[in-house]
């Protein structure tokens, strides 16, 4: 679900505190997309919403929300609305939880 590896790589290049604003600033921007999605009736905006989540995603670590909001992504791309966002809110809400509880063990071993 959190690719551990890529979180702690990012938090060694960028430093602790750079590495936190990073953090609130992709959960600020992510829970807004997140909120957004079910609207996004329509492909492009889909697709672009998607496509936001999925960069954002895999520069965390989110390595499930990356990989669904790519398979919506590549079918909002073709025309298509026929995707269940459903699915990308709660991999969403899930992987954040497992980030945030998983963030403070690794910022206790960091420290």
């Amino acid at each position: 679900m959190i690719n551990w590896d890529r979180v702690t790589e990012l938090r060694d290049e960028i430093g602790g505190e750079d590495f936190a604003e990073v953090v609130s600033l992709f959960l600020e921007e992510a829970d807004e997309v997140a909120l957004r999605l079910p609207d996004c009736v329509s492909a492009k905006p889909l697709e672009s919403a998607l496509h936001f989540l999925k960069g954002s995603a895999l520069n965390l670590g989110f390595s499930d929300l990356a990989a669904l909001c790519q398979e919506g992504e590549r079918l909002a791309a073709s025309g298509s609305t026929d995707f269940d966002v459903s699915r990308v809110v709660a991999c969403y809400d899930t992987s954040k939880a497992t980030f945030e509880s998983g963030l403070d063990r690794l910022t206790t071993h960091a420290a």
